[in-house]
């Protein structure tokens, strides 16, 4: 899979350079803020005070906090990619272990506090705000592709519609687990179960799938 094409060192907004300590202090105090006090509390004041700077030098470089949004899910997407690089992409191993792996890794985020909580709070904040619901889908239109990636290696008779299809059914049935399988939810001792089922039931679709059978089940429904 192609490298992702949003990567902060390009993209980062702002008047500053690539990896400036006041710019990782601010994104990481704003990390703290969505993470520990919530959506509400998501405000260049709050992250300021947290960081120990004044408003006006947190807004020198983030004018508008959705832009420190977009900092953030630039920032995690470039740790992903890189975990897959060493996990998945580089070496020696079967397609289905390929993908097998990037389920475990999904599900196992899932179950961290950042990725609970932060997920958690930013979608409330994208029922407010457009640009970050489009960083939103963005952000998650780069994983459905690497989760597309390992099913067209599997399963290379399907067509690309059916792969992006099969692709947003894993990713939807794994982010689904948040509320009740992520940080501190009420079945969280259940993961490795669900884990396990996932791994089995997403694999053997993969694999078995035939091109025409979405459209064929789809039109059973309708």
């Amino acid at each position: 899979m192609p490298k992702n094409e949003t990567t902060t060192e390009h993209q980062r907004p702002g008047v500053y350079a690539r990896g400036a300590d006041t710019v990782d202090t601010i994104i990481k105090a704003a990390l703290r803020v969505i993470i520990e006090e919530g959506a509400a509390a998501f405000s260049i004041r709050r992250i300021g005070a947290e960081c120990g700077l004044k408003v006006g030098n947190v807004s020198y470089h983030f004018p508008r906090k959705e832009l420190l949004v977009k900092v953030m899910l630039d920032d995690m997407m470039e740790g992903y990619q890189a975990k897959l690089d060493d996990d998945v992409r580089n070496v020696d191993i079967s397609s289905e272990e390929r993908l097998r792996r990037v389920i475990v890794m999904c599900l196992e985020d899932i179950c961290s506090k950042r990725t609970t909580r932060l997920f958690t709070e930013l979608w409330s904040l994208a029922n407010q705000s457009a640009f970050i619901a489009e960083r939103i889908e963005a952000f998650y239109g780069v994983a459905h592709s690497q989760i597309g990636e390992q099913i067209r290696a599997l399963n290379p008779d399907l067509d690309d519609d059916e792969i992006h299809s099969l692709a947003l059914f894993f990713s939807t049935s794994m982010e689904g687990t948040t509320p009740f399988l992520g940080y501190e939810k009420p079945w969280r001792a259940k993961m490795p179960q669900i884990m396990a089922l996932s791994i089995e039931s997403f694999i053997h679709l993969a694999k078995t799938l035939k091109h025409g059978d979405i459209a064929r089940l789809t039109n059973e429904i309708e």
